[in-house]
């Protein structure tokens, strides 16, 4: 799988809002490979979006097209300035449920000194979390260069994750979370994206 992580600021949410949902509409049809995709602007007006595709080749097919020019030339002038891109292979998928019914969707971006560790923690007690958090619905982690991600959390409902946050972990689960913490360089920035934009294939 192939990510295009893009991200921004924006005075004006609602405009982009409406032109992520003219790309759903009349774009992307046409974008073969294209898996969907997660978005949204925080309260600050920070936007981020994740965009799945099957393939980095399919990606840039579909950034070959002039409708996805044309397109892009009028949205870009949404942003304060200019939006940046970062492109993945390095993805990792955990779904318990149907992620694109998620009604609260958390974005982490931090930096890590191990991402292979990192992952054989994520992948341990897969089972255990699902049950000891059942408000969290799946989860998109892409791996960046030297040690950077980005990680999407997919809840039911931003109350269910909050009250999730507070509860004791029993010690297992405890013990992984601790090894996740040693291994992050400083502090993770977070996104809560209170109204996630949510895209599939029709």
């Amino acid at each position: 799988m192939f990510v295009q992580v893009i991200q921004g600021k924006v005075s004006d949410a609602e405009s982009l809002r409406r032109a992520v949902e003219e790309w759903t509409r009349e774009i992307a049809p046409g974008a073969d490979g294209w898996l969907g995709s997660t978005g949204g602007v925080t309260e600050d007006g920070r936007f981020i979006a994740l965009v799945r595709f099957e393939s980095a080749e399919a990606a840039q097919r579909n950034s070959d097209r002039s409708e996805q020019d044309q397109w892009w030339a009028e949205t870009s002038k949404l942003f304060d300035g200019e939006a940046t891109f970062r492109d993945s292979t390095d993805v990792t998928l955990d779904v318990n449920g149907d992620p694109d019914r998620a009604g609260f969707v958390q974005v982490m971006q931090g930096r890590g000194t191990d991402p292979d560790r990192a992952r054989e923690l994520m992948a341990q007690d897969s089972g255990k979390w699902a049950e000891f958090r059942p408000d969290v619905i799946g989860s998109v982690a892409v791996g960046h260069d030297g040690g950077a991600y980005t990680m999407a959390m997919y809840f039911t409902s931003e109350a269910e994750a909050r009250e999730g946050e507070r509860k004791e972990l029993p010690p297992e689960l405890a013990a992984q979370m601790e090894e996740m913490n040693k291994l992050s360089i400083g502090e993770p920035e977070f996104f809560d994206l209170k109204q996630p934009w949510l895209h599939a294939p029709r």
